[in-house]
């Protein structure tokens, strides 16, 4: 892990190295639509972007602790109401099913729906039927996010999805491989520890700072 430490200076520096790896002519000529599966994904997406003309979204999701395990992801809900369960921690701590689904109708109405109001005025996320995506992070620990977000784009039938991720586990990578036409990486690490870990710089993005890169995107795209 130690080789890893510190690999980026920031998701500036990310973003930079991402675009020697994503056909960034492809990405303009074929619009991409470009989707944020975090907060740090959407500063990292906005960077990827740059002045290109491609719209930019965030797929809200939560996630689903374990009961009395606050650090214990299990699942995770999107905007659609679309479920990804890690099966093994599930049957390993027996937990009902009818746990899961409680929970992420709460977080999707306690949570996802506020985020949607907040962030985008109501409005729900943009159909991409025959459309070309690229789902951005800025790392995955387990790869809940991507996944989440990977079943809920395809269920709308796209053209193409795409992955951009600067750092991630081998384990993850080797999974998420099968749902996308494609990833872009620049470190697939044995020994994963935790993202934050793997860049010197490393802020919080604040609800503030969403709402400035949200309103910088829609000038952009004006």
């Amino acid at each position: 892990m130690k080789k890893y430490k510190d690999i980026l200076k920031s998701r500036e520096d990310a973003s930079i190295k991402l675009k020697d790896v994503i056909p960034m002519q492809r990405l303009k000529d074929e619009s991409w639509k470009i989707v944020a599966v975090s907060r740090g994904g959407l500063e990292l997406a906005v960077k990827i972007k740059g002045k290109l003309s491609n719209s930019i979204d965030f797929l809200f999701s939560e996630a689903i602790m374990a009961p009395h395990n606050d650090d214990c992801e299990i699942a995770r809900v999107s905007e659609s109401e679309e479920i990804v369960i890690n099966e093994k921690l599930v049957s390993a701590f027996e937990i009902k099913y009818d746990y899961i689904y409680g929970e992420a109708h709460r977080k999707h109405e306690e949570k996802i729906l506020s985020y949607i109001y907040k962030y985008r005025k109501g409005r729900h996320f943009s159909l991409v039927e025959d459309e070309v995506v690229l789902l951005v992070d800025e790392g995955s620990e387990t790869g809940s996010k991507f996944m989440t977000a990977l079943k809920t784009i395809l269920a709308q039938k796209p053209k193409a999805v795409y992955i951009a991720v600067p750092v991630l586990p081998s384990d993850v990578l080797e999974s998420l491989d099968p749902f996308a036409d494609d990833i872009f990486f620049l470190y697939d690490i044995d020994d994963y520890v935790e993202t934050s870990l793997y860049y010197k710089e490393f802020e919080d993005v604040t609800e503030e700072k969403i709402e400035k890169l949200l309103e910088e995107v829609k000038q952009n795209e004006i």
